[in-house]
């Protein structure tokens, strides 16, 4: 129709009509495109909608989709005539029949009002970007596609195109404007439509999805919403037509699998809420269309299935499906005519079934056990046929990388591989039979892999660790490695294990046995250094050292390797040795061509050799001199710096527990300064701590070993090293061990070793591991140096280089330098002397001033409030006679930042350490010093208290009163009863979080100092403390059933405590820290730790594989090693001879005594506190 026909008056704000045309893009005789408008059934001709714009198009265009095209008038004339108002205009005339799932039909909407929604158009015919208006009904231009203003789904077309702009500012507004848009109902249904239009971008359709993906995570479910933002509820009607949109995308036959994945994962997340209650048909569909499914379609089923098993699953839907699941995924897998990269997604989705019934098995083993052997016998014959296929056919040399026709069959040998793995991590024994024969197959496969690997990463630098878009690896080196993990595993099994050691026994020595001399060979050609690794190496050393580490998230063959030696050399001991080193000498001398391999045996060695010093095992001596001689091949190869470095860490690693002769040390000292390649120099650097760490360095050699440091850093450019965070650990651990050969090297003026210790922790400020190297380093060499004359030396010589520090860094904001600093500062105020050296307060307590009154970072905070702490206990006097710029005492100066540290601005954690400085002060300076200041400091101390969260600042709060208990307990009632805070007394408040907290206490002078505090409290018999009522014993629940508690249900019904007097809570207390103290606890927790896994032992005894954790290998003495730290750190409570002395004598002479009515209370504890305390008196013969 015409537009200008059409009248200019508006439709009432209230009434919305809207126009539907129906359009058939086609090509006429002229190859133009052509519209044809057509009448509605009589039951719709005239419409008049009384509702919001946006209620009355979902109704609408509800109606219009379930409208049969059939039943639309195909005949008669075009009817011409002007616009009516509200009402629909149609003209009948024929068209062809219309194609649903092709999208040969458009059906545009257009409102007469200030609303306008249609669904895109193609892209094709936009041939301007701002086209001119025209009317609902105007013409269409044969190159312009025109419309009077652009709708919800255009606007969101636009909005997604702009977040991918490069350019900021439009970015960042069309990000505000998709925030905006979520309260439009119509935004997800928007979305989704736009997801389903073929003719769209690619990457908007995929923006499109994940903008859905995270709308649907905040708004689908009640329970998912976020707090921080109001969430859009969303229509039954909305919900529906999303959920059969994204299983159209999903399931069609577009071959667009980035848009198919994107729909899947929205599908999973909508599935995890809705599946099956609200959505039943959704498992059943996806199954159904697999069997007769296209490729597209099968991978878009497979897609929808792995995130529906990932995500919503639960146990009793997997009972009820699994048996389906399994099988539809079998026959894909075992279809010869799928395509290898489809059946490598089956696997995949097979795979985690496995994830499922791991979960499932521990409440239904035997039903979860028979289905997981019983769909493994279709499985494990095709395990093997995988394992056992060669790759195609390749060129003899893979210079171009890895052939195109290798991908498919990769990423399917890989599912296979991992799918074994994790078939034995959740059913061992269901593997164990096989385990022979798979470990066959797959260690000739890594044989065969040798030459294709060598060609690609060490011949040649092709690209590896690659994934394609349904996140499967498809890459040789990702075979490689789960191979190598999988023999890993195989080695463990019992079958294998009986057949490798009776070929062992069968020969006279590890090297002459074929499989050992074959595996070192093997383990030998994957560990040999990449083109990649020896490209990067040179550019940053840093990552070399990284490896030496073993903190590198770079998992390779090399690593991967060395893992299956250790593991060699945890069973077989020195016959691994044997073994490695019968195979190394074969490569030595060798020619120029085979450093690589020499360097890989070498470097196996180190591997070994250094498992084996944590584990305190020995190396044979005849072994050990024979490598060394393997190292000073090494070291002379000239033109090979990746085999010098190796050479010398080896020597390093075997002075630890071998004499090696004196020039070695002296070469490597020298190669620090002079090797040109710095490879070689980090490796030295790595290298002398192995020497020092022997014992056996000789004291003429610390000052040369220092100055070759020392060279080495100044040659450095600062900013490279602040970035290399391995080399900046290595400096932390090899410096420190040089100057603690002898501390007092810090207090000469000619060798710069503490500067360079402070060097190292200015660049490392913001590496962890270097910092706390470096801060136990320095806080050693204090210790060792603590006499009077070395203190005030130690002093002189660092006070400027530290509190400069201070002067130059930003104290107000994060800067991890002023952190360093003031971490090292205390530990030199702590281990100081007494007194401290004239002017130490002076230099030291206004930096500490300026820090705590300034600074809101808890790790400035804390360690600055344990500074002033130790001036106070070392040094009050001086503290107390300095005075700052503005005339302040230094009593002043701490008051005021106890003051700030107790005020509300700071955070619990932050100021957990101004409890033991409010202490210290109050004990130093006394009721004579402080005066009035005394009760106004501790009734700051109890209303912050009363607050307070965190278990460390409330410990450290809880001691100011306990400290002051010691002297005067009944001066400390008195105080609390005389003052209030919210309301209750100081006493309520102060004793309730007293006694509810220490029972966490930590530290062995803080609990027995609250013990004796507490025993003192009880025995004052003050009816003040009868009449505090505090939390007593918890009150069990019995309506949980043995429920899971979430916090929702533990909002809903929290724990009840019964209320007692708090005399009898010390008392229960003091019970509680008897049993601590005498080891009684912790003896209880480790017969529990042992009963569970003697349980856990007896529960997987069947498995028949040598017992392996998942996650920690407690066989390697580096594991074993970090566990003992780990425990000794820990917060367990262990024995304690002197606190459980004392307790016993209290309340052996309480009984005798009756002290504080102690007969009356006795008879309120439980029967099994009671009966802990005739323990005590028939064990102490009372």
């Amino acid at each position: 129709h015409n537009s200008q026909t059409r009248p200019r008056t508006r439709t009432p704000t209230h009434i919305h009509t809207y126009f539907v045309h129906i359009t058939h893009h086609g090509e006429s005789p002229h190859h133009t495109p052509f519209r044809r408008t057509h009448r509605l059934p009589s039951s719709v001709y005239l419409v008049h909608w009384l509702s919001q714009p946006q209620t009355s198009f979902h109704l609408f265009a509800s109606l219009l989709l379930h409208l049969s095209l059939h039943n639309l008038g195909l005949t008669g004339q075009p009817l011409v005539e002007p616009v009516v108002s509200n009402s629909f205009i149609c003209s009948p005339s024929p068209l062809p029949p219309p194609t649903l799932h092709h999208h040969c039909w458009r059906i545009r909407f257009a409102a007469r009002s200030r609303r306008t929604r249609s669904t895109p158009h193609k892209q094709h015919q936009r041939q301007t970007e701002n086209p001119p208006a025209e009317s609902a009904c105007g013409s269409r231009n044969t190159t312009h596609h025109r419309r009077t203003r652009p709708n919800m789904e255009d606007q969101l077309v636009s909005l997604l195109a702009n977040t991918q702009s490069s350019e900021q500012g439009p970015r960042q507004q069309a990000e505000i404007e998709l925030k905006h848009a979520r309260s439009n109902p119509a935004f997800p249904t928007s979305l989704a439509n736009i997801a389903n239009h073929n003719s769209i971008d690619t990457a908007i359709r995929q923006a499109a999805l994940s903008t859905l993906r995270l709308f649907i995570e905040r708004n689908w479910s009640p329970e998912d919403r976020d707090a921080s933002e109001p969430s859009v509820e969303i229509s039954d009607a909305a919900r529906e037509q999303l959920r059969n949109t994204l299983l159209e995308i999903a399931l069609s036959n577009e071959d667009k699998r980035l848009v198919k994945i994107a729909a899947s994962y929205v599908i999973g997340k909508i599935a995890s809420a809705d599946f099956p209650e609200r959505w039943p048909s959704l498992l059943p569909t996806v199954l159904g269309v697999i069997p007769t499914s296209t490729d597209v379609q099968l991978h878009g089923a497979l897609r929808v299935l792995g995130d529906i098993i990932d995500e919503s699953l639960s146990e009793d839907q997997f009972f009820t499906m699994a048996r389906d699941i399994v099988k539809a995924v079998t026959e894909v897998a075992l279809n010869e005519g799928r395509k290898p990269n489809l059946r490598a997604l089956a696997i995949s989705v097979f795979r985690s079934c496995f994830d499922l019934m791991d979960i499932v098995k521990e409440d239904h083993m035997k039903e979860v056990k028979g289905f997981a052997e019983d769909a493994l016998k279709d499985w494990y014959p095709f395990f093997a046929q995988v394992l056992k296929s060669r790759l195609p056919d390749a060129p003899a040399e893979l210079t171009n990388g890895q052939p195109d026709s290798w991908n498919s069959i990769v990423a399917m040998k890989l599912q296979v591989v991992k799918t074994l793995l994790k078939v034995k991590s959740v059913f061992p024994h269901l593997l164990l039979p096989h385990s022979t024969s798979l470990f066959t197959a797959v260690w000739e496969e890594l044989s065969l892999l040798q030459k294709p690997h060598e060609d690609l990463y060490i011949g040649h630098e092709a690209q590896g660790r690659l994934e394609d878009a349904d996140s499967l690896p498809y890459t040789l080196d990702f075979l490689i490695l789960e191979e190598l993990d999988f023999l890993n595993q195989c080695f463990r099994a019992p079958p294998v294990q009986a057949e490798l050691e009776a070929q062992l026994a069968a020969h006279a020595s590890a090297q002459e046995t074929p499989w050992m001399v074959d595996v070192m060979k093997m383990v030998v050609g994957y560990s040999r250094i990449s083109r990649e690794e020896e490209e990067l190496w040179d550019i940053d050393c840093s990552l070399y050292l990284a490896e030496e580490t073993s903190v590198t998230a770079n998992y390779t063959a090399r690593t991967a390797s060395g893992d299956l030696l250790i593991k060699l050399g945890e069973w077989y001991s020195e016959k691994a040795v044997e073994g490695l080193f019968g195979y190394t000498k074969t490569l030595f001398p060798g020619d120029g061509s085979t450093w690589r391999s020499q360097e890989a045996s070498l470097y196996l060695f180190n591997m070994l050799l250094s498992d084996f010093q944590d584990m305190e095992k020995p190396i044979p001596e005849a072994l050990s001199e024979a490598y060394l001689g393997l190292v000073d091949y090494a070291v002379n190869q000239n033109e090979q710096p990746l085999l010098r470095a190796r050479g010398y860490l080896v020597g390093g690693t075997l002075a630890r527990g071998f004499q090696t002769p004196p020039a070695l040390l002296d070469r490597i000292i020298q190669c620090i300064t002079s090797e040109e390649s710095e490879v070689v120099q980090v490796a030295c650097i790595k290298a002398v701590e192995g020497f020092i760490r022997s014992g056996r360095v000789t004291a003429d050699r610390q000052i040369p070993i220092i100055n070759a440091i020392a060279q080495y850093m100044q040659n450095k450019d600062p900013e490279e090293m602040e970035d290399a965070d391995e080399l900046l650990v290595t400096l932390a651990e090899s410096l420190p061990a040089a100057i603690n050969m002898d501390t007092r090297i810090v207090l000469s003026q000619d060798v710069p070793s503490v500067d360079l210790l402070f060097m190292v922790a200015k660049l490392g400020a913001s590496n962890f591991q270097a910092t706390m190297l470096i801060c136990e380093a320095f806080e050693e060499i204090v210790r060792t140096l603590s006499d009077t004359a070395s203190y005030t030396a130690l002093c002189a010589k660092i006070l400027p280089t530290l509190t400069a520090a201070f002067n130059t860094a930003n104290v107000t904001q994060d800067d991890p330098l002023v952190t360093v600093a003031t971490e090292l500062l205390t530990a030199l105020v702590e281990h100081g002397s007494e007194p401290l050296p004239p002017g130490f307060v002076a230099a030291t307590l206004p930096k500490l001033n300026r820090l705590l009154m300034e600074s809101n970072e808890g790790e400035v905070l804390r360690p600055g409030a344990e500074s002033v702490k130790y001036l106070l206990m070392h040094d009050h006097h001086q503290v107390f006679g300095w005075h700052d710029e503005n005339g302040r005492s230094g009593l002043e100066v701490c008051l005021h930042i106890i003051d700030r540290l107790l005020g509300p601005s700071v955070e619990d954690n932050s100021a957990s350490e101004v409890g033991g400085l409010a202490a210290e002060l109050v004990e130093k300076a006394g009721q004579e010093r402080l005066g009035p200041f005394l009760p106004q400091l501790l009734q700051a101390v109890a209303t912050r208290l009363a607050s307070a969260e965190a278990a460390p600042f409330i410990q450290s709060l809880i001691l100011v009163f306990a400290r002051l208990s010691l002297v005067g307990a009944s001066d400390v009632v008195e105080f609390l009863s005389q003052i209030q805070i919210h309301g209750n007394t100081g006493l309520q408040v102060v004793m309730s979080k007293w006694l509810e907290n220490s029972v966490s206490f930590a530290g062995y002078d803080e609990i027995r100092q609250n013990v004796i505090a507490l025993s003192k409290l009880y025995s004052l018999n003050d009816p003040r403390l009868a009449q505090t009522m505090v939390k007593g014993d918890l009150i069990m629940n019995s309506s949980n059933d043995g429920r899971i508690m979430t916090r929702s249900r533990a909002k809903a019904s929290p724990d009840q405590y019964t209320v007692i007097p708090a005399s009898l809570k010390i008392l229960k207390v003091l019970i509680e820290e008897l049993l601590s103290a005498s080891g009684a606890n912790a003896a209880a927790n480790a017969a529990a730790v042992a009963a569970a896994a003697e349980f856990a032992d007896e529960e997987n005894d069947d498995d028949g594989w040598e017992d392996e954790p998942e996650t920690l290998d407690l066989s390697l003495g580096g594991t074993k090693a970090d566990l003992m730290s780990f425990i000794e750190g820990s917060g367990a409570r262990q024995r304690d001879d002197e606190t459980q002395a004392y307790l016993t004598e209290f309340f052996m002479r309480a009984a005798r005594e009756n002290v504080a009515n102690f007969q009356e209370w006795y008879g309120m504890l439980t029967e099994e506190e009671r009966g802990k305390l005739n323990e005590l008196a028939s064990a102490a013969g009372q």
